[in-house]
């Protein structure tokens, strides 16, 4: 193992010969795999673009968000600071374990899905564009080894495989079933998820889904959102939608950030979250005749 990582520190040396010059493009490639990114990138999809494809997708990367970070507990290896502080330069801020490569697994879940759905050329090119760009800015930024980067690649593909197998099925499933089989699986799922990993990654993917579930159940019941319209109208949607979801989002971590136990109010905070995108933005949108 110590071999593989000398070697990562080679590779991670000889990119960042690049350095200052492309910080600035390889950060920008990073950001594309940060919560803040996507906390904005799949309300505008599920809210603006098509609702099915968002709800679908954001499905599949909180599940993805979950499997990355069990897989890093289990791995538990180091990150190159880590394993030898002062041999690269760090460019960005990163915590926890290296391996896999939690950005790279999404950026392979998330795009890999979407050029699926799109099924056009172009968005195949940029899909592509971004799924080697977003890994190789890790690596360039010091904070993974080039098999951290494998790792989420592998990790990705296999699960995006799985849900792109087992979903329609399941979906076409619940579909027969009740409301009350509907918001029984949007609940025991994400709640038996936390229950096997009670860390505060395992609660944010467990309660963002948990609430996203439940918005999407009651969602299809009571208010059947339609996210086509006017432009004018999405970019209101969309801008009036992520200024309460930002909201939630940043505001309860400032207001529980000294409460305890930590884990239940990080399970408020992001089951908020979850519903607000799921269900409180839809029902908003139709209430004011933007939807």
């Amino acid at each position: 193992m110590d071999g593989l990582m000398e070697w990562g520190l080679q590779v991670i040396a000889n990119l960042q010969r690049f350095s200052p010059a492309l910080d600035w493009l390889f950060r920008a490639f990073t950001f594309m795999g940060e919560e803040d990114f996507f906390l904005l990138l799949l309300p505008l999809i599920y809210w603006c673009l098509d609702r099915g494809t968002g709800a679908r997708l954001t499905v599949v990367f909180l599940l993805c968000v979950y499997t990355n970070a069990v897989a890093k507990a289990l791995a538990a290896q180091p990150r190159p600071l880590e394993y030898a502080p002062g041999r690269v330069k760090v460019l960005w801020e990163a915590g926890g374990y290296g391996f896999p490569s939690g950005h790279t697994q999404s950026a392979t879940v998330v795009w890999g899905y979407l050029a699926g759905q799109a099924q056009r050329r172009w968005f195949w090119i940029l899909a592509g564009v971004i799924m080697f760009f977003v890994p190789l800015s890790r690596v360039y930024l010091g904070v993974h080894f080039p098999h951290d980067v494998l790792g989420g690649y592998v990790i990705g593909a296999v699960l995006l495989l799985l849900y792109l197998w087992l979903e329609p099925g399941v979906e076409r499933w619940l579909e027969t079933k009740g409301l009350a089989w509907q918001l029984g699986a949007a609940l025991a799922v994400p709640i038996a998820l936390m229950l096997l990993f009670l860390t505060e990654d395992g609660v944010t993917a467990g309660a963002t889904l948990m609430g996203m579930g439940v918005g999407f159940v009651l969602e299809r019941r009571w208010v059947r959102f339609d996210s086509g319209g006017p432009v004018w109208k999405r970019v209101v949607r969309f801008l009036l939608g992520a200024v309460v979801l930002v909201g939630l989002w940043l505001g309860l971590r400032i207001a529980f950030s000294a409460l305890e136990p930590a884990l239940l109010f990080r399970f408020v905070r992001y089951g908020l979250v979850g519903l607000w995108g799921g269900l409180g933005a839809p029902w908003a949108f139709r209430r004011l005749r933007l939807a």
